[in-house]
């Protein structure tokens, strides 16, 4: 059972923030790695890499040259996870700032429907009150 890609996103606020994290050079690469990193490939090649360097022996035990390069990748990667996490929450950011723009919208709209139910409301009493008297007048005229 396989997952889906997910394709291009539909929110015209992520479309819009995407495009422009994409005019940068470094966040298309930082983008890149992070994607990479957190593959099964990944995994995968780290898994050959490691077994080879035991397997076939390029340093003795306790491979301290393995340690110190898989200790400064970890280092590089845990900085591509931050910058991954930024990208998430500017990506949070940019869907709040036009739901919060929707709202607004919404809100205004609904204060001008407010207005037209009030002069609605106040129409209807006024020709209630005018057919009132003039439902008296006759009553008063036909006796």
């Amino acid at each position: 059972m396989s997952i889906p890609a997910p394709g291009p996103p539909q929110h015209p606020a992520l479309a819009k923030f995407l495009q422009e994290r994409g005019k940068s050079f470094e966040n298309r690469v930082a983008d890149t790695i992070t994607r990479f990193a957190g593959s099964m490939t990944f995994i995968y090649i780290h898994l050959v890499w490691f077994t080879s360097w035991i397997v076939l022996g390029f340093e003795d035990y306790p491979f301290g040259l393995l340690t110190m390069i898989v200790s400064l990748e970890a280092i590089f990667l845990s900085t591509f996870v931050m910058i991954s996490q930024n990208r998430t929450d500017a990506k949070r950011e940019a869907l709040a700032n036009r739901e919060w723009e929707t709202v607004q919208v919404e809100h205004e709209q609904n204060e001008q429907l407010l207005a037209l139910s009030r002069q609605n409301l106040q129409l209807t009493q006024q020709v209630h009150a005018i057919a009132s008297d003039l439902s008296r007048r006759q009553d008063t005229t036909a006796r």
